[in-house]
């Protein structure tokens, strides 16, 4: 994967929980289907509250035009899904940029190898809006605002590699830890 990831950001509040990103009556989809994982992507956020008049995927659209999620604090909290991530993954969503996530969907991301789950002091969220573009440098730990101000990400560690390789069990095969 590309150290860069540039693209619109899609603005969310805090405590954006699982059934915000994927509502319960789509677990049944099967992510290694994929015509199941493409129609996962479609319906990716679909359960944010009315608040949010933006759709994140276009009605009729598998795919979002916002391959960057900005969030505030507990992104992903709520149930264990690993449809969570998934979903986004499908929708075309490289990173989600948070303040803080629920530990469960920052292990999702890293296992399914999904989306890069970054954390950030900075709230962005109250300084970015929806259709705002940005610039991710991963290499450098640093997102590029339109304004010229970069943002510190706090450092991936081994999640990057892994994530990298597609999910835990990609790169357990890949390092030879498994065959």
């Amino acid at each position: 994967m590309s150290n860069m990831i540039k693209g619109r950001v899609y603005i969310l509040g805090d405590n954006i929980d699982t059934d915000q990103i994927i509502p319960a009556q789509y677990l049944n989809l099967v992510p290694t289907i994929p015509e199941e994982y493409e129609k996962l992507g479609s319906y990716a956020l679909c359960g944010l509250p009315d608040e949010y008049t933006e759709r994140f995927v276009k009605e009729g659209s598998t795919k979002s035009e916002y391959p960057i999620i900005i969030a505030g604090n507990n992104f992903g909290c709520g149930s264990s899904r690993e449809h969570a991530p998934v979903s986004l993954g499908a929708a075309g969503v490289k990173a989600v940029i948070a303040n803080s996530f629920a530990r469960i969907f920052y292990r999702n991301c890293i296992s399914t190898g999904e989306v890069y789950p970054m954390e950030i002091e900075t709230p962005l969220n109250d300084i970015l809006k929806t259709g705002d573009e940005i610039e991710i440098d991963i290499e450098k730990l640093a997102v590029n605002l339109p304004s010229g101000e970069t943002v510190s990400i706090k450092p991936l560690g081994g999640v990057k590699d892994v994530i990298d390789a597609g999910g835990i069990f990609k790169f357990a095969r890949k390092s030879g830890m498994i065959k």
